[in-house]
């Protein structure tokens, strides 16, 4: 879930008003025990926290009571039934966490979600045309993508922005920039071609016109000569 953390800190940019994690344990004992009642999802968003803090853990009686507001569970068939009953209870009944998605990486078909209602229940979020889910608290379309991602090749679940723009890595966001970045400077140079063409031809047909100004002022001066020699003086 490494992608989705990067991407989401990519999405949000400059934003420090939001943490994102995974792997990382989720204490929230009654009794402030550490050594109990614990989850370790595989990603997780808060947000309207300080997003600069770093953390090992999230520990709710440290964070002001504040549970996850996103949830994304990396699914398998073994684990399936945990995700959907056991987990999926927590979530909805202890976290309140509003969104929550389990995702299977080896089933592209696999993308699940449900949406926290105002009954305090969980209710399936329907696929857009593109089998993609809608989450509701980052804004962003949880859908998937299939290609390499840090040389290994997968359908991953990927973020994409409400116009169904996918949500770049810092890596793919800097190779974007470049990529415009050497448009540019390719559109530039033609641009620059463009214009010593131009000049070209402006300086041939100057020079042409100096040409037939001067063939003219010759054929004159010709023609004067010849005329004074016949003794007609213009």
């Amino acid at each position: 879930m490494n992608v989705l953390i990067r991407s989401l800190q990519q999405g949000y940019g400059e934003r420090d008003d939001f943490y994102t994690g995974g792997n990382m344990f989720i204490y929230f004992s009654r009794e402030q025990a550490k050594n109990r009642d614990f989850r370790g999802p595989d990603f997780f968003a808060v947000l309207n926290v300080d997003g600069t803090r770093e953390r090992q853990g999230w520990v709710i009686w440290e964070e002001e009571g504040r549970y996850p507001d996103v949830i994304v569970e990396l699914t398998s068939p073994s684990t399936a039934k945990t995700d959907k009953v056991r987990k999926k209870a927590i979530y909805e009944g202890t976290f309140r966490t509003p969104d929550y998605f389990i995702y299977d990486p080896f089933d592209g078909n696999s993308l699940q979600g449900w949406h926290l209602g105002a009954d305090q229940r969980y209710h399936s979020l329907e696929r857009n045309e593109r089998g993609w889910l809608w989450c509701e608290t980052l804004g962003y379309w949880l859908g998937t993508w299939e290609g390499t991602i840090d040389r290994e090749t997968a359908i991953w679940a990927r973020f994409y922005d409400s116009e169904g723009n996918l949500i770049p890595l810092p890596e793919e966001a800097a190779q974007e920039q470049a990529a415009a970045a050497q448009e540019q400077a390719a559109a530039a140079q033609e641009q620059a071609a463009a214009a010593q063409e131009q000049a070209a031809a402006a300086q041939e047909q100057l020079n042409a016109t100096q040409q037939a100004l001067e063939a003219e002022r010759q054929r004159s001066q010709r023609l004067a000569a010849r005329l004074r020699e016949m003794g007609i003086d213009l």
